[in-house]
């Protein structure tokens, strides 16, 4: 991701859906500074964050929907709670993006069912590349 803004707004998202359920879970915030680091953004921009509303910047290209829409279903399990505001709002934002329901419902089972929480990459592109045939 190469635009600066574009980053902020994936975090800020970020936050606002680990807020969904009324508080910051320990292991939410850690998730949430792992993808900023992995997106360069130092502690003290991302602290800012958890302060500011920011202006919403629209993902262009569906690889990193994708991968934005993955890294928010990941943040929904990390705490081991399925809160069902969470549900609501992560669908909520995927069809916002985009992206196909039915991909949206088969990754979430599929992460629901797997033992760590996690699909493989390949798995997850296949499942929205699906979609377009």
């Amino acid at each position: 991701m190469e635009d600066y803004q574009e980053r902020i707004s994936l975090l800020q998202e970020m936050i606002g859906f680990a807020l969904v359920d009324g508080e910051l879970h320990d292991r939410e915030y850690d998730f949430i500074q792992m993808v900023a680091q992995e997106l360069e953004i130092d502690n003290e921009t991302l602290h800012k964050l958890f302060d500011k509303k920011h202006e919403k910047v629209v993902i262009k290209d569906e690889f990193n929907r994708v991968l934005q829409f993955y890294r928010l279903a990941l943040l929904m399990h990390c705490d081991g709670v399925l809160h069902e505001r969470e549900q609501m709002k992560i669908n909520e934002i995927g069809i916002n993006m985009g992206l196909n329901p039915y991909a949206m419902k088969r990754v979430l089972h599929l992460m629901k069912n797997s033992d760590s929480g996690l699909i493989d990459p390949q798995t997850l592109l296949t499942v929205f590349s699906e979609q377009h045939n």
